[in-house]
């Protein structure tokens, strides 16, 4: 009965987004509500188990999320991923112009949430394309590809963050492991698959072409360089030496605190306030807006994950997160593959890939802490790959790549849809490589 009824509240989950237009928050906090109630949690539970479930799921990930937008908006702002941009295609040449762009759209990646990377990296694209006469979708998917990986695999996107955090996995550990994962599926996905896709016809709109700013006014190469990539020179190094070194010494506690994540982000959006900000003339109350509208575009993000640990809080208040584990098991299937298969299943269902990878996560995430077999950093990578399978008219990104490329319906299902397919597929494979390797 139990499973019975997470299944018609899965469903209620996807009617209610896809269909009725609810928004995603709001969803989750009425099939929870509903859940609890059929699952058999008394009335004056329900509203403490929603409580601990939004606060205890955005408790741990909202300083890194936040401090990630605001370094993100003041790397688009400043003009440093212009910057980058501009670097990479003059050493890489006109020939592998297309190889620049994706190592551009991965570096920015990083920093950049998905919809501002989308938005900032398509007029740089169009550039391009008109500068070189060179057919746009074969350009521009490699490096969209690249900015895909980012937001599915990598902390501190939204997604990675949040699993990293419902399965106790290393957000190093994940970062390096996600990385290992991104360079095939971005090659496969990228530059591999857009051979196919030379001749599709597409005519960009004038009116995407970047507003680029004048060279005497971006900050310099390395400034721009090693701000973007100082999480993840935090991130990796300090995984690495943690890895490495077991003392329990000082420099061991200093090194541990300076590779939480929070800390990691905390320095970073210092560092990037005085190289990308004030170095660059820009005022404290012009930067202070900034980071305002940043954690206004994340917003909605931030609810939805809250929303996502709700909904999980409500399986494990109620037990029934114990009959799923039961299930689970005796489906004899490897459990990675099974935390992709939900995630892409719901992804197709729903469209977003946020609320995929974290739905997913809540319903396997108690079979993970309980398994110890299992390995959580290898977990969120799976059901982040899941995540991102087959994108199409019910996703937010078909319609942007869409209209941004003019392109017919027909054709964006076999370039976006399928480049994100590969990339779900890829990365799983990788993931269950990894998995024997490290086993």
């Amino acid at each position: 009965m139990a499973l019975l009824t997470i299944l018609f509240c899965i469903i209620l989950l996807v009617v209610l987004v896809s269909w009725a237009k609810v928004n995603p928050f709001l969803a989750f906090l009425i099939v929870s509500i509903v859940a609890g109630l059929l699952l058999g949690i008394p009335m004056d539970k329900v509203t403490a188990a929603v409580q601990k479930g939004l606060g205890d799921t955005l408790g741990t990930i909202t300083i890194v999320i936040c401090l990630g937008a605001m370094t993100g908006k003041l790397v688009a702002t400043s003009g440093a991923a212009q910057k980058i941009a501009e670097v990479l295609v003059k050493l890489f040449g006109v020939k592998y112009i297309q190889w620049a762009l994706v190592v551009v759209g991965f570096i920015v990646g990083i920093p950049l949430f998905y919809n501002t990377g989308f938005v900032l990296m398509v007029p740089l694209i169009f550039s391009v394309v008109y500068k070189y006469k060179l057919p746009a979708v074969y350009v521009g998917l490699p490096m969209l590809a690249a900015l895909s990986v980012t937001h599915g695999f990598l902390p501190p996107h939204p997604s990675p963050t949040a699993l990293v955090s419902m399965f106790h996995a290393n957000m190093g550990i994940t970062f390096m492991y996600g990385v290992l994962l991104a360079i095939p599926a971005i090659i496969l996905a990228g530059p591999v698959f857009a051979r196919t896709l030379k001749k599709m016809p597409s005519t960009p709109l004038e009116t995407f072409r970047a507003e680029e700013l004048p060279s005497d006014k971006l900050p310099a190469a390395f400034n721009c360089f090693f701000t973007a990539l100082l999480p993840v020179i935090l991130l990796m190094s300090s995984a690495l030496y943690l890895q490495i070194n077991h003392s329990t010494g000082s420099l061991h506690k200093l090194i541990t605190f300076i590779g939480d994540a929070p800390i990691v982000m905390l320095i970073s959006i210092l560092f990037a306030t005085y190289s990308l900000g004030i170095k660059q003339g820009l005022s404290m109350k012009k930067i202070a807006v900034l980071y305002g509208d940043a954690v206004k575009d994340i917003a909605g993000i931030l609810l939805i994950i809250g929303g996502s640990g709700i909904f999980k809080e409500v399986l494990v208040t109620s037990g029934a997160n114990n009959a799923i584990t039961d299930m689970m098991q005796s489906l004899n299937l490897q459990p990675l593959v099974l935390g992709w298969l939900l995630a892409a299943i719901i992804r197709i269902s729903l469209g977003s890939a946020t609320v995929a990878g974290l739905t997913a996560a809540g319903i396997v995430s108690t079979m993970v802490l309980h398994d110890h077999t299992i390995n959580p950093n290898l977990m969120v990578l799976a059901i982040g790959a899941g995540s991102l399978a087959f994108s199409h008219v019910n996703d937010g990104g078909f319609w942007m790549f869409k209209e941004y490329f003019n392109l017919s319906i027909k054709d964006t299902i076999k370039s976006w849809s399928v480049m994100e397919s590969i990339v779900s597929v890829v990365g799983i494979i990788g993931v269950l490589i990894i998995n024997l390797v490290i086993s």
